[in-house]
């Protein structure tokens, strides 16, 4: 194809990453410059019969003529990033120059917000995707070695997870581990305990919430998985199968490795989609025992009186750097089996 028409091939395309991606980022950083203004308060002294005091208000016409001439707020550079509520430079050095230990510096780090709600977001990453990704294969493994009779009804039902959106999905989970719920009443009773609550304790909140990430997750895995399963070449197979290999050994040698480019794009998908966890902490009401880097901009935005525009497009932006920095092995990886393919 000539330079000229593959321009024209892909302008479409460019146009439109340019327009939907590229530029919402531009914006998205801009903003991260910048902060709120702070209202302008004025102090007027009421005099009473029973003597005088000062009140403190707010001047919203001179606040409104401050937002009015720098609609982006107040010019803050890098500020943002570097404060407490998020790298938190000053926090960090502090508390490694007063620890007894690693572990005591760990602790101090990890309470702060941002550090707080990175270590869940990594511990979802890297935990539900890996378990996604098995379950799939197993499933899909399981799937096809089923009679043709079995196989439509049993997708089916493998895909309501999916099918179910996951707000609703973590509610519907949320009710049943409610102490008054089938799940919650059925463990008071198994481990005899009336006071055992899914929701009170920090680690048993995380694997509640790894448990539905998987559940959700799984089944675009499995469906992934099954259509490569289909076109698995049937003569590889019976060549294994006379070679006298078993079955364990046809799936480790022949149907593993046939299925690795679809390893990478689910693995890169649920990277992408597990980094930005966000829905479950809503349904679950799992805030105060687990957050991530969605939460905290969602936080910014809607949990408080003054919306933080700024810290909101600072969380996004270190969220983008974030999903960067976990895609960046896996596609030097592709590149490099794309490249010795090549040769």
């Amino acid at each position: 194809m000539k330079h000229r028409s593959f321009f024209w091939f892909i302008l479409p395309s460019l146009a439109a990453m340019l327009l939907f991606i590229a530029l919402p980022i531009v914006s998205v950083f801009v903003q991260s410059l910048f902060v709120e203004h702070e209202q302008v308060l004025v102090v007027t002294e009421n005099c009473g019969p029973f003597g005088c005091k000062q009140v403190t208000s707010v001047d919203v016409e001179a606040t409104q003529a401050m937002v009015e001439k720098a609609p982006l707020g107040r010019f803050n550079g890098f500020g943002t990033y570097i404060n407490r509520n998020h790298l938190a430079f000053a926090e960090v050095a502090a508390a490694w120059s007063s620890a007894q230990g690693l572990g005591d510096f760990a602790g101090k780090v990890m309470n702060l917000p941002f550090y707080k709600a990175l270590l869940f977001t990594l511990a979802y990453t890297f935990i539900v995707t890996p378990l996604v990704i098995l379950l799939g294969l197993a499933i899909a493994l399981g799937v096809n070695a089923l009679p043709k009779m079995l196989k439509g009804p049993t997708i089916f039902f493998s895909l309501l997870p999916m099918i179910v959106t996951p707000l609703i999905g973590s509610l519907i989970l949320f009710w049943m581990i409610d102490a008054q719920g089938i799940i919650g009443a059925s463990l008071q009773i198994l481990f005899d305990d009336p006071d055992l609550s899914l929701k009170a304790s920090p680690t048993l909140t995380w694997i509640t919430l790894f448990v539905y990430g998987v559940w959700h997750s799984a089944p675009f895995s499995f469906i992934v998985f099954y259509a490569g399963l289909q076109t698995v070449p049937e003569d590889t197979m019976e060549a294994a199968m006379i070679d006298g290999a078993t079955r364990w050994q046809r799936l480790r040698y022949v149907v593993v490795p046939y299925m690795t480019p679809l390893v990478t794009f689910i693995m890169l998908m649920q990277l992408m989609d597990n980094f930005r966890v966000f829905e479950p902490i809503v349904g679950f009401s799992a805030s105060a025992n687990a957050t991530s880097l969605s939460w905290i901009i969602y936080n910014d935005l809607r949990g408080q009186d003054t919306q933080l525009f700024g810290s909101a497009a600072t969380t996004s932006m270190l969220t983008i750097v974030g999903v960067c920095i976990l895609l960046t092995p896996v596609l030097l990886r592709t590149w490099r089996e794309f490249n010795r393919k090549a040769v």
